[in-house]
């Protein structure tokens, strides 16, 4: 009997969604076994990873951001020419350019285990990711703009490497505060929800980071926000 495959499009629908682990797991610190069994499990992995990643509204997730240590990513991004990339990406390696062909980009740039922090870090602009499909045939990816950043970003994943640890010490700093201070208004938000409230407005005082408001846009998109600068 020939092995069962499946399509990205079978992956998508019928997922769970998992709780995000954030960063401090040592899970999300250390490098991950290769994907080396192109099953059953393996597939209803990819379809709560695929679920969870579209609940958080992100571009990419790799399985250690749900807890299994297995050196798999899917991703769902646009290129620099807006043509959407969706995928999976299993026992990954990226290969960058080097010399006079390696042109750094400066984007804010957040992670779905670190809710509500985003900083400025540069990276090369163009990435090509190899590795295999969720059917265990080789696959290859050429990432520009946004997907270059995001097939880096989550091969850094399988690595046991998050974007912070790219980050200059001063830089590492503001970025675990902006997630600090954006905890706390998240709080402050569900604490209203939870007594009924539906309409917040917010009122941003002068220095107030934005990015804190658009985690809770992010968050709470669907009920509200009214905001005064």
């Amino acid at each position: 009997m020939p092995p069962q495959t499946s399509t990205i499009a079978e992956l998508r629908t019928g997922g769970a969604v998992l709780p995000i682990v954030r960063w401090g797991n040592p899970i999300l610190h250390r490098r991950t076994r290769p994907v080396t069994a192109f099953d059953d499990e393996l597939r209803e992995l990819l379809r709560n990873m695929f679920a969870t990643m579209y609940a958080a509204e992100g571009v990419g997730l790799a399985a250690t951001q749900v807890g299994v240590d297995l050196a798999v990513f899917v991703y769902d991004c646009p290129d620099d020419d807006q043509v959407r990339h969706v995928g999976v990406m299993c026992n990954a390696e990226v290969s960058l350019p080097e010399g006079k062909e390696r042109k750094l980009h400066a984007s804010d740039e957040g992670c779905l285990s670190l809710p509500g922090a985003y900083i400025e870090l540069a990276r090369p602009d163009h990435a090509i990711c190899r590795g295999q499909d969720q059917n265990g045939a080789p696959v290859e990816v050429v990432g520009t703009g946004l997907l270059a950043r995001c097939l880096q970003h989550e091969t850094d994943h399988l690595n046991g490497i998050v974007f912070g640890d790219r980050l200059a010490g001063r830089a590492r700093k503001k970025l675990y505060a902006l997630h600090e201070d954006t905890a706390d208004l998240l709080r402050t938000v569900e604490g209203y929800l939870a007594d009924g409230y539906r309409r917040i407005k917010l009122k941003i005082e002068p220095g107030y980071d934005v990015d804190h408001v658009r985690a809770v846009r992010e968050r709470f998109g669907d009920i509200l926000l009214q905001v005064d600068a």
